[in-house]
């Protein structure tokens, strides 16, 4: 019944199928992992944001990378009270304030860290400020990446003096008299009544339009490869079905098609056929062997 299996149309369809369905599922499967390496660096730059990531030494996180934004540092050293900074009109849970930024020298002699200390609310007030901590002290928090004029909330022109619009090494050669880095910590736990900042998730970390894009692809290719699947089962029952009806005398039989396998039945019967084709000829041959020649008209005159 289901020799139809190895004609050549049958054979395009299973090869088709077999090669499909594997192609399929491995793209699925990729497109699932991209979703879920997405997850989990949200996940991770969630619990960062936090402060319940491991601290480092600050030395081991640079130079900054994808990779080691966000993540919970340490650095020792003496804060440059004098050279304290303010960056107005920065925006946590809703509210418009302003950072309080200060520069930490540290004691290994690298390069100074610029320090947001914590956030307070109202406009950029130096007296609303609280001094920095005197003498030597490690700074716990997390480790960000400089910012750029167009990633920014507030003002970065038109300053008051002892203003900074766009933290980062860029804008602090201009300020400070001392080179720093081109990144900057934002203290886990601040002094009241300062507020923590937040920290800033890296690009590509979050669960954006990309990622459930991702989600979409893996479930198209999934559905792809059981669509294939449905359709080789469906293709196959209906052949079967007309095949009983052709044997039923319902439908009638079709053409064999080229390269078609033919059955026992099919075979003998046209061996038989052409054995009596054969035998036939030759009983004709044999019967006109057997005729007596026929007589000439004028012998037959005479008789």
């Amino acid at each position: 019944m289901y020799r139809f299996l190895l004609t050549p149309r049958w054979w395009a369809i299973n090869v088709f199928v077999v090669l499909a369905v594997p192609v399929c599922l491995a793209a699925g499967t990729w497109q699932l992992s991209r979703f879920e390496a997405q997850v989990d660096s949200h996940r991770a730059q969630q619990e960062l944001a936090r402060g319940e990531g491991e601290v480092r030494p600050i030395a081991e996180m640079l130079p900054l990378t994808t990779d080691t934004v966000g993540h919970q540092v340490e650095v020792a050293g003496t804060f440059d009270a004098e050279n304290q900074l303010l960056v107005p009109e920065r925006m946590v849970d809703g509210e418009r304030g302003f950072y309080v930024l200060t520069p930490l020298r540290p004691s290994d002699g690298s390069p100074a860290v610029p320090v947001v200390r914590g956030w307070l609310p109202g406009a950029a007030d130096p007296a609303a400020a609280p001094e920095a901590p005197a003498g030597e002290v490690t700074v716990v928090g997390a480790l960000q990446a400089a910012e750029s004029p167009s990633t920014v909330s507030g003002r970065t022109e038109g300053l008051a003096p002892g203003e900074l619009g766009v933290i980062g090494a860029a804008s602090l050669i201009n300020v400070l008299p001392y080179e720093t880095q081109d990144s900057w910590i934002t203290v886990r736990d601040p002094e009241p009544p300062m507020v923590a900042v937040p920290a800033t998730a890296p690009t590509g970390t979050g669960l954006d339009l990309d990622a459930f894009q991702n989600l979409g692809y893996t479930a198209e290719w999934f559905v792809f490869a059981g669509f294939a699947v449905f359709m080789w089962f469906r293709l196959l029952r209906r052949e079967v079905e007309q095949q009983r009806d052709r044997e039923l005398g319902l439908a009638e039989e079709p053409p064999p098609s080229p390269g078609a396998p033919k059955d026992a039945g099919e075979a003998s019967a046209e061996g038989a056929e052409s054995t009596r084709d054969t035998g036939g000829g030759a009983n004709t041959a044999a019967s006109r062997s057997k005729r007596p020649p026929e007589q000439p008209a004028d012998d037959l005159a005479r008789t």
